[in-house]
């Protein structure tokens, strides 16, 4: 494995459609409370960007539950789905720009909610800086991972122009055993 440095500031402070595809392959680093060290390969994100998007909270305007997502990028918008489920969400762009893409699945954890189970994450983590925390951040290096786009998942209550956004990057080839190996048939990379 290539030699992986934390992820700062200038990484995150971009338009939420360059930073989306640039986090395939980058690690989600989790250190838990004992110590425990986890990390792991982002490989698939989807992109939410600003008001006019009417799949983004954002769309609502500017509430508590998205008043971080009008931050300058580099932090966590967590929130809760079902009554049971957290989403990860990493805030990008301008401050006063709201924009968010959240991780859909890590490599042998697909779904955001396995994710946000699995590493312990709740709403707690609402604002936490992975910059600067020592119990999240990103971690990367400069080579790039080839991905395809699809339409965002969950939306089609955003209308037809949102909801067919091909705002979904997924890894590819998928690595080996995820679902989309399993699903294309084949043994990923």
């Amino acid at each position: 494995m290539k030699a992986l440095h934390k992820l700062d500031h200038s990484f995150y402070q971009r338009d939420v459609l360059e930073v989306a595809p640039d986090l395939i392959g980058k690690y989600l680093v989790r250190k838990h409370s004992n110590g425990r060290l986890f990390r792991n390969r982002i490989t698939e994100v989807e992109a939410y960007r600003g008001e006019e998007d009417q799949a983004c909270h954002a769309s609502k305007g500017r509430t508590s539950r998205t008043e971080i997502m009008y931050h300058k990028g580099g932090v966590i918008y967590v929130y809760l789905i079902y009554g049971m489920y957290w989403m990860l969400n990493f805030v990008t762009g301008m401050e006063n720009i709201p924009q968010a893409i959240l991780i859909r699945s890590l490599e042998n954890i697909p779904g955001p909610g396995r994710i946000t189970r699995e590493l312990e994450i709740d709403g707690s983590f609402y604002g936490i800086s992975l910059i600067s925390s020592g119990k999240i951040w990103l971690e990367g290096h400069h080579e790039k991972y080839g991905f395809i786009t699809k339409t965002r998942i969950g939306v089609d209550y955003a209308g037809e122009v949102w909801k067919n956004k091909q705002w979904r990057f997924v890894m590819d080839p998928p690595p080996f055993g995820s679902p989309l190996s399993r699903e294309r048939g084949g043994t990923g990379g």
